[in-house]
C-alpha cells in the first residue's frame, strides 16, 4: 500500500498495529458471514470499515419490528425487507471498497459447499442449528476455518475452529438444541459481535492469540468472562479422529 494513495488515511490508525502488509492481507480477504442479524451486523460494520476486501453475507429472512433492539443495520423503514439487500447497500456506504456479495437463501448440507465457495475465513453468526451444521461439515471438507459466536439474554461464547486441529462445532453441539429463550439485550451482540470480528482481523493478519480450544464465555449479568476449555470428541460424526 503506497504512503500517498488517498485510501491509507482511512485505515491509519489500524496500520500501525497491523502493518502495511497485513492491511493488504485483510484487502485481499474473502469472509463469509452466515447470519446477518444481532451478531451479524456488528461483525459486517466492523469488518467492512478495518477493509477486509470481500465479504460474502448469507440470510434468507426479512427484517422484523422485533430485530430492531439489536440488529444495528436495520431501522424501521427496512421491516418486509430482505436483510441481505439492505445489509449490501448500507456497508456499501460505509466503505466503497469492499466487494458485498449478498445471497438470501437458507443454508443447508445440498449448498454449503457452493456458498462457502473459496472463502479464506467463515464467521459463523447464525441462530439457527441445523444450518450451523451444514456449515461446519463444508467447512471441514474445505478445510476452512470458523470464527464461531452465540448469545442468548445476558450471556455469549466465542472460539475459533480450526478443521483438523481443534473441536469442530459438531464436539461442541454433539445434539440439535432447540433454543427455547428467545429474550436478548443488544449491547450482549455488540460485546460477542466485536470480539468475533477481532479474531477474524487477527487471523487474516497472522497477529496475537486466537480463541483455539476454549470458550471464551461472557456474562454480561455478572460482568465478566471464563474460559471453558474444549476437546475433540473421537466419535465425532463430522470431525472424528478415530
Amino acid at each position: 500500500m503506497d504512503d500517498n494513495e488517498p485510501g491509507r488515511q482511512r485505515y491509519i490508525r489500524q496500520i500501525g498495529l497491523i502493518s502495511k502488509e497485513g492491511q493488504e492481507r485483510l484487502g485481499d480477504a474473502k469472509v463469509f458471514i452466515l447470519g446477518i442479524g444481532g451478531l451479524g451486523s456488528v461483525i459486517s460494520v466492523y469488518l467492512t470499515v478495518a477493509g477486509v476486501g470481500n465479504l460474502t453475507l448469507v440470510d434468507f429472512d426479512t427484517v422484523d419490528a422485533t430485530n430492531l433492539n439489536r440488529q444495528i443495520l436495520y431501522d424501521h423503514s427496512d421491516i418486509g425487507r430482505l436483510k441481505t439487500e439492505i445489509a449490501k447497500k448500507k456497508l456499501e456506504r460505509i466503505n466503497e471498497n469492499v466487494q458485498i456479495t449478498a445471497v438470501s437463501k437458507k443454508m443447508n448440507e445440498k449448498n454449503a459447499e457452493y456458498l462457502i465457495n473459496d472463502s479464506d475465513l467463515i464467521i459463523d453468526a447464525s441462530d439457527n442449528i441445523e444450518a450451523r451444521y451444514a456449515l461446519n461439515k463444508a467447512a471441514i471438507k474445505e478445510k476452512v476455518p470458523i470464527v464461531h459466536g452465540a448469545v442468548s439474554a445476558f450471556y455469549g461464547q466465542i472460539t475459533t475452529i480450526m478443521p483438523g486441529e481443534t473441536p469442530c462445532l459438531r464436539c461442541i453441539y454433539p445434539k440439535n438444541i432447540k433454543k427455547t429463550n428467545f429474550s436478548i439485550i443488544g449491547s450482549t451482540c455488540g460485546i460477542i459481535g466485536s470480539i468475533q470480528a477481532t479474531e477474524a482481523v487477527k487471523y487474516i493478519t497472522n497477529k496475537g492469540d486466537l480463541i483455539k480450544n476454549k470458550l471464551l464465555v461472557w456474562d454480561g449479568f455478572r460482568s465478566r468472562f471464563d474460559e471453558i476449555r474444549i476437546e475433540r470428541n473421537p466419535l465425532c460424526e463430522d470431525c472424528g479422529v478415530c
